[in-house]
C-alpha cells in the first residue's frame, strides 16, 4: 500500500524529457567513489559490485533531500524486496557531499540501499550532466541504468520526473532474470 502511495505521488511530478547516452549493449564505465549505506561511509567500485553476480540498478538523481529525489529514494527503498527477488541491487548516485549522502542513506533510503558520489568523471562517463539554459550544471540528470553482471547496459531511462524510474528498472531487472534462466 505504501509503495502505491509513493508511486502515485511521483506520478504528479511534471515530466521533462532527457536522453541517456549509454544505450543497451554498451559497457558501463567502471568507477570508484565514496558511498554511504545506513549512514556509514565506504568505498564503492562498480566492478566489485558486479562481481557479486547480481544485476545493478544505477540511478542518478539531481540532489538529495529535494522533493522529487526524496520521493524517488523512498520508492526505491519500498521496492527493495522486489529488486532482491529479481536478483538486483540498487545504488543511487548524486553529486552531493558525502556527509549529505550519509544522512540521505539513512533517512530517505531507509538504510535499504547505498548512495554514492557522482564525481565529474562519473557524470561525464555516464553522460548524465544536468543542463540548464544549454549549460552543464554540477548536478546529474535523473537517469537510471540497469547493468548486467557482465557490465553491459541492459536498460536506460532518462526523464526528470521520478514517476517511472522504479517500475521501469524493476521490470528490466525482472525481464533479465527471466531471460537468463
Amino acid at each position: 500500500m505504501r509503495m502505491k502511495l509513493i508511486l502515485a505521488a511521483l506520478a504528479v511530478t511534471a515530466s521533462v524529457p532527457a536522453t541517456a547516452q549509454l544505450a543497451p549493449g554498451k559497457v558501463a564505465p567502471d568507477f570508484t567513489t565514496q558511498g554511504a549505506l545506513a549512514g556509514k561511509e565506504f568505498r564503492l567500485n562498480l566492478k566489485q559490485q558486479l562481481k557479486k553476480g547480481r544485476t545493478l540498478v544505477l540511478y542518478f538523481y539531481p540532489m538529495s533531500f529535494t522533493p522529487g529525489c526524496s520521493a524517488e529514494a523512498q520508492a526505491f527503498a519500498a521496492a527493495t524486496p522486489a529488486f532482491r527477488k529479481a536478483g538486483a541491487i540498487v545504488i543511487g548516485m548524486a553529486a552531493d557531499p558525502i556527509d549529505k549522502l550519509k544522512e540521505f542513506s539513512t533517512k530517505d533510503c531507509a538504510s535499504k540501499f547505498a548512495v554514492a558520489q557522482a564525481t565529474p568523471a562519473i557524470i561525464d562517463g555516464y553522460d548524465v550532466a544536468l543542463t540548464r539554459n544549454g549549460a552543464k550544471t554540477a548536478m546529474t540528470s535523473r537517469t537510471s541504468y540497469v547493468i548486467a553482471p557482465d557490465g553491459k547496459v541492459l536498460y536506460a531511462h532518462s526523464e526528470m520526473s521520478p514517476a517511472n524510474h522504479v517500475k521501469n528498472t524493476l521490470a528490466a531487472a525482472q525481464a533479465y532474470k527471466t531471460r537468463k534462466r
